[in-house]
């Protein structure tokens, strides 16, 4: 018999790859249109949620869409079955098609669109061109008899607590005496109702970053022997994991501008691109947006960026790039569909941890709005 994920699971796991607290304000994220309150036995990624899009999964038989760019970002005044959006919605909503976006959460998570992009490049030596913030740490101390102290500290790594820099499953303990007593309708592990216990512990302490921090606690309960886990949560002023908007890497050897605009033609499968600067300029430092990338003209500049490619470039920021030296490549805001085979990967991993059945797909749909004409 198959075993369907349901879509509350799905998205729980989804979000601790790239959590809501992440987008940017404002963004339009999360669940539009239909319920996670169900079985998901066949998901589909898209970058775009166009009617094509809809008509597919509906044919395809798909019970949630998992978008890139939200189907609804400026409010709807009214929901019409024959035009706009509105036809996109009750498609949807006829067929039992719950639509998600993950959108500037995904392009700033760890792994996510930006990251993506730049590994299509073969960028090496990565780092964030824009930082947006830092993630908030906790210190969570634990208290378990010794007999279950090697196994919790394990459960602890392995759920992403004690991670530092390169480092994995970092932790301090210290032995000491714990005492309870059970009290009426207890039902300890060790000792009895009314009598006083004392046993040797060990207190284990970690740091968590704060997206993990309750499906980590969580995890350390059900490995836990005790039914009561006494445990403390402490907020750090340690400075936690940066996150932001684009990267900024290095190529393995210097190349002209003129020669690097095909290259990305050619690894993004484009039709065309737009290019500004000098054909003959040496591209080494290469720094990518997959969106509007306007504002990170003056970040790549500072950040020693010998080109910018973006989703998106106005005619008067590409002066603005010429004056300060800085190439650039409008590569067209669909390079972004990288986004598709990659949050297929994770979702088809999950779905694997979870030992489900659920089908994970790619739109099949073309939604790129432009073409070239030469």
């Amino acid at each position: 018999m198959h075993q369907w994920i349901s879509g509350d699971r799905l998205i729980q796991r989804f979000e601790e790859w790239a959590p809501k607290k992440l987008a940017y304000e404002h963004d339009k994220i999360g669940l539009l249109v239909g319920t996670l309150h169900k079985k998901i036995k066949k998901v589909m990624v898209t970058l775009d949620v166009l009617e094509n899009v809809a008509d597919e999964a509906a044919e395809k038989n798909v019970d949630l869409i998992i978008a890139h760019h939200p189907l609804i970002f400026h409010p709807l005044k009214n929901v019409r079955s024959d035009e706009g959006q509105g036809k996109i919605v009750t498609k949807c909503i006829k067929n039992d098609i719950a639509v998600y976006a993950a959108h500037t959460n995904l392009d700033l998570a760890d792994g996510g669109v930006n990251d993506m992009l730049a590994d299509q490049l073969g960028l090496t030596h990565t780092d964030i061109l824009q930082p947006s913030f830092h993630e908030a740490l906790f210190k969570l101390s634990v208290y378990v008899p010794v007999s279950h102290a090697e196994r919790l500290r394990e459960v602890l790594g392995d759920a992403g607590g004690g991670t530092i820099g390169k480092y994995s499953h970092c932790s301090f303990s210290v032995q000491g005496e714990g005492a309870f007593r059970p009290e009426k309708g207890a039902n300890p592990y060790l000792g009895g109702v009314g009598a006083l216990e004392k046993v040797t512990e060990q207190k284990i302490e970690v740091l968590v970053p704060e997206h993990l921090l309750h499906a980590l606690i969580q995890k350390m309960i059900k490995a836990h022997p005790y039914e009561e886990v006494a445990y403390d949560v402490i907020p750090m002023q340690n400075q936690g994991k940066t996150y932001g908007l684009g990267r900024i890497g290095q190529l393995t050897e210097p190349i002209l501008f003129r020669d690097y605009c095909q290259r990305v033609k050619e690894k993004f499968g484009l039709e065309g691109l737009r290019a500004v600067g000098s054909p003959d300029a040496k591209i080494k430092t290469v720094a990518i947006s997959g969106g509007d990338g306007n504002s990170l003209i003056p970040y790549a500049k500072y950040q020693g960026a010998d080109v910018l490619i973006t989703g998106d470039i106005y005619y008067h920021t590409a002066h603005d790039a010429l004056l300060c030296g800085l190439n650039v490549i409008d590569a067209g805001h669909h390079i972004e569909s990288v986004m598709k085979q990659g949050v297929k990967a994770y979702l088809s991993d999950v779905i694997a941890q979870e030992h489900k059945d659920t089908e994970v797909i790619v739109s099949e749909s073309v939604t790129n709005p432009f073409h070239f004409v030469v």
